[in-house]
């Protein structure tokens, strides 16, 4: 297996663009690959880009009938009149959509297929993590889900565990349900709690199908939830389930919308916490799945200060040569941000906190609201998987 990592980027999925008044604004792509070129990372991994999504690959999650509509429409975006998900406020239809999700779903199918074959050990794919589209519409912008495309993949190239770890500020529903009963598959899901984000799912109680019970897990976190405490339940699930799955690949995204900048979220976590957690993911790909990592993006709608910095954090880790928390922002990135936007960013590269938590297992309080979370969901999932609650 070669050891150099691999960043997936092709510059057509910044076409993927609902308008310009639409929070999911494709600039934060743009910004976050012009910081990580002005900081040299493009130098320590391979930048690769793929083709889109055929047909036989969306077929492997997405139903037919669903990706003609995408098709038909993204020829036609003014048709759209709702069906399919397709046509509403927070998905409008827009020319060309087939083509830029598609590729983007292409390009997280073929970091899967690297890492499977040995061609890279980490891959990474930023505009990945559309977790919310499912089989048969389009969710919470996402039209393609190619998270869930390239776990299928995984499989269908003969992967028997695969997990996918989802730490957005949302539930990773479409993949959830794209594998609820596939006990190949472990989805576990780090997010706000659906009630104060209006969401269906993403509850504790959600642990899959009758095939697969204990493979979906939900750590459903209270709003204002703050760093410390993030990282305390992120340390206090996914560690124990991953050791007890033993993953072939590790699947993971990485929304940074559980920021406090962000403005659709409501989370409190610093930039310091996402790169401590990007950091784990690593360490718990080397220490579960032979090394085999697939990091995507997701969520993050605080698009010039937020998003850049905290993905940059993240290729740096893929790629072995992870950004130290004291440095300082390139200048030339800075007069890129200004002369594509206009506006000012900060001159670090992280919050300049220190992050750190307490061990939810010889440290837990019954009062405290985040241990009150993490225990609902040991005590759905872990006696499901015969692991201990406490």
């Amino acid at each position: 297996m070669s050891s150099r990592g691999l960043l997936m980027w092709d510059e057509g999925v910044t076409d993927y663009c609902f308008g310009p008044r639409h929070p999911l604004d494709p600039m934060r792509l743009v910004l976050a690959m012009s910081l990580i070129r002005s900081l040299g990372l493009d130098r320590e991994l391979e930048v690769r880009a793929a083709p889109p999504a055929d047909d036989a690959t969306l077929a492997l999650v997405h139903h037919a009938e669903y990706v003609a509509a995408v098709r038909a429409l993204s020829a036609d975006p003014g048709a759209a009149d709702g069906t399919y998900g397709l046509g509403m406020p927070g998905n409008p239809a827009f020319a060309g959509m087939h083509e830029a999700a598609a590729l983007i779903a292409g390009q997280s199918v073929a970091a899967a297929e690297a890492v499977w074959r040995g061609e890279a050990e980490h891959a990474v794919n930023l505009a990945g993590g559309m977790h919310h589209a499912m089989p048969d519409s389009t969710a919470g912008f996402c039209i393609y889900n190619d998270a869930a495309l390239a776990v299928a993949r995984l499989l269908a190239l003969g992967a028997e565990r695969v997990a996918h770890v989802d730490l957005d500020v949302r539930h990773g529903d479409g993949v959830q349900t794209a594998f609820w009963d596939d006990p190949r598959v472990l989805t576990v899901s780090v997010h706000e709690h659906p009630a104060t984000l209006s969401l269906q799912t993403g509850r504790p109680q959600e642990t899959g199908g009758p095939a697969a019970r204990g493979t979906a897990v939900n750590l459903a976190l209270p709003a204002g939830t703050g760093s410390e405490a993030w990282l305390r339940a992120v340390h206090a699930v996914v560690p124990e389930l991953l050791g007890d799955f033993r993953p072939q690949v590790l699947v993971t995204q990485h929304g940074p919308d559980t920021h406090i900048e962000d403005p659709l979220g409501h989370l409190v976590v610093s930039l310091d916490a996402q790169r401590a957690a990007q950091e784990t993911c690593h360490e718990l790909a080397h220490a579960y799945a032979d090394g085999r990592w697939v990091a995507l993006g997701g969520g993050g709608y605080a698009a010039l200060d937020v998003v850049p910095r905290s993905w940059t954090h993240l290729v740096g880790i893929a790629a072995h040569r992870p950004v130290p928390p004291e440095t300082v922002v390139p200048v030339s990135w800075q007069e890129d941000v200004y002369a594509r936007t206009r506006q000012h960013v900060l001159a670090r590269m992280t919050d300049g906190r220190v992050p750190h938590w307490r061990d939810w297992r010889t440290d837990h309080h019954p009062a405290d609201l985040t241990d009150q979370a993490v225990l609902a969901t040991r005590e759905a999932v872990f006696p499901l998987r015969g692991l201990p609650v406490r």
